[in-house]
């Protein structure tokens, strides 16, 4: 594949410097097919493990043989604020004063959400290059806002999104989006049908078959000798695992089942303050580890859990990088979700799919998984192995993406 492609996507890191994944994996994977790949990051997001070093506006680097370029953007106190906001529109007029001339011509433009003021230089540089244009969308905004944020449709920060996003799905040759589910979503706001393609998440193989040991300092928290039931990921609201914590409080009897949930975000002081005010022992807390010690951690476990809030939102689809993780780790997932959303775990038939905000689903099913046999449970954990190698890993999804830039 001899083409060049430009990647622009603020929130894009890798093994490196920390989430997000997404753009990094497919960057390498088209290099791998021949292509010529650059990508548009900002030089601050509150989901970076690691920050990359930027000397001026603007900073090259190569990042596992990928260019980056870094564009200087301010810093903000948290992901709900008004400085992220800033830090949004900052990137995007930054992107203005970038001397494309100083790139070798695009082929192909990628703009990834979130953020979508990009959708604008994206739009003139396509023109301006004759390059085709893919609006790739990973969540809904500002539907997010409406139905997560409990914002109004008239909100003036909901309009001011709701711009962009209609733009993008007009003028984008190419509309691909992470959720199954979202075409009519999208054609009700301006796309016209024949735009869209899915393309889902997954793992990205050579990171997973040289995955590192687990460092001794997040070894030693992990029970032994436990039936570990366990999270990595953000703790965030939809993740919905409040639920899971009050399942442990229920099952805190069972001196044999224990919890270990991994990861940072903004609910983890109120899951850490609930575990707290209710004593319970059965529970550990253990910072984000690098994405590389991940299929280490998850091989301590008996269950990995997802869960999801009960919210229309999900309805159009779901992609959750962890959920590849865990199928590729080979356990049985529990997986609480609202039904009529998209639902791989029964597709694979790699766990036990329940009902969303279930407490007491939550608890019978991990009762049930304990009193498998090891025959049961290893049967569930090869099916999400074979799915998600079969389907989701990068090689393949990278090529579904090389289909639609002819």
């Amino acid at each position: 594949m001899n083409k060049s492609i430009w990647i622009i996507n603020q929130y894009t890191g890798g093994p490196k410097y920390g989430m997000n994944y997404r753009s990094y994996y497919l960057a390498k994977e088209f290099k791998k097919n021949g292509a010529e790949v650059a990508i548009f990051a900002g030089s601050y997001s509150h989901l970076f493990s690691t920050l990359p070093k930027v000397d001026g506006l603007f900073t090259n680097e190569k990042v596992d043989e990928i260019d980056f370029i870094w564009v200087k953007t301010p810093v903000y106190k948290s992901s709900k604020s008004i400085g992220r906001m800033w830090n949004m529109l900052v990137f995007m007029l930054m992107l203005f004063f970038f001397k494309v001339k100083s790139m070798k011509k695009p082929d192909v433009i990628i703009i990834s959400s979130l953020s979508l003021f990009p959708i604008i230089n994206a739009y003139f540089w396509a023109k301006k290059f004759d390059a085709k244009l893919i609006f790739e969308i990973r969540d809904l905004w500002p539907q997010t806002l409406i139905e997560l944020g409990n914002m109004s449709s008239k909100h003036p920060l909901v309009l001011f999104l709701g711009f962009f996003e209609k733009f993008g799905y007009k003028h984008a040759d190419r509309v691909v989006s992470l959720l199954a589910n979202s075409k009519k979503y999208m054609q009700d706001r301006g796309m016209i049908e024949s735009k869209f393609k899915y393309i889902p998440n997954g793992v990205d193989l050579n990171e997973v078959l040289n995955s590192d040991n687990l460092d001794e300092k997040f070894k030693s928290k992990i029970p032994q000798d436990k039936f570990i039931v366990g999270y990595v990921g953000t703790l965030g609201i939809a993740n919905a695992l409040d639920y899971l914590i009050e399942a442990a409080k229920e099952l805190s009897n069972y001196t044999k089942i224990h919890f270990v949930i991994v990861g940072k975000g903004g609910e983890k002081e109120n899951l850490i303050n609930f575990v707290s005010k209710e004593n319970l022992n059965n529970v550990t807390f253990i910072e984000a580890i690098p994405k590389r010690q991940v299929q280490s951690m998850l091989s301590h476990f008996g269950v990995c859990y997802i869960g999801l809030r009960k919210e229309p939102l999900f309805l159009y689809g779901v992609s959750p990088n962890k959920l590849f993780d865990y199928m590729y780790s080979a356990k049985p997932i529990l997986y609480a979700i609202d039904s009529g959303t998209q639902n791989l775990i029964l597709e694979a038939n790699c766990g036990i799919s329940i009902e969303a905000e279930n407490m007491m689903a939550i608890s019978t099913a991990i009762l049930k998984l304990l009193n498998l046999n090891n025959d049961e449970i290893g049967k569930m954990g090869i099916n999400g192995k074979e799915y998600v190698l079969k389907y989701h890993t990068y090689k393949n999804l990278a090529k579904e993406y090389e289909e639609i830039f002819e």
